[in-house]
């Protein structure tokens, strides 16, 4: 049995909308259905990014570029430590073909984001990431507030 696990999250975006699955879990009595992004494993000699790429074409049938790392996180259960990368996706179509792990899908606005997802561990990794927030750092580092300017009586 593996002691150590390198996990991947795909926040998959596809003209402004993002894609979230809805999965079954056994363990989870009074809501087994769980809204989420897609997750994966890295196996051995595979980068993050191409685990990622695999995780969601074999999940949903899209092909993405990885287009940023957004978060990291890590929990231990039982022997088993887990270090996960969450990363944003561009998916070249919106056609999603589910494999038989997945219950559902749909494409929705970022500002659903925090709403939709079921597991509020993710809603405060993103939270903290600064991916919800209304303000965007570009290519050179700078941040861009989008501020009114103040008008003058």
């Amino acid at each position: 049995m593996e002691k150590f696990r390198v996990l991947t999250k795909g926040i998959v975006r596809h003209n402004d909308k993002y894609l979230v699955v809805e999965r079954w879990y056994d363990d989870r009595i009074f809501d087994p259905y769980q809204w989420e992004f897609i997750n994966g494993y890295v196996n051995f000699g595979e980068t993050p990014e191409i685990a990622l790429k695999r995780s969601i074409l074999e999940q949903t049938g899209l092909t993405v570029e990885v287009t940023k790392t957004l978060y990291t996180w890590g929990f231990t259960a039982g022997e088993v430590c887990s270090s996960g990368i969450a990363f944003l996706c561009d998916a070249v179509s919106d056609n999603v073909r589910l494999s038989e792990d997945l219950h559902d899908s749909k494409w929705i606005d970022k500002d659903e984001i925090l709403t939709t997802l079921s597991n509020k561990n993710v809603v405060e990794d993103i939270k903290n990431s600064g991916f919800i927030e209304d303000f965007a750092i570009d290519d050179f580092g700078e941040i861009d507030l989008f501020i009114d300017p103040v008008k003058e009586d």
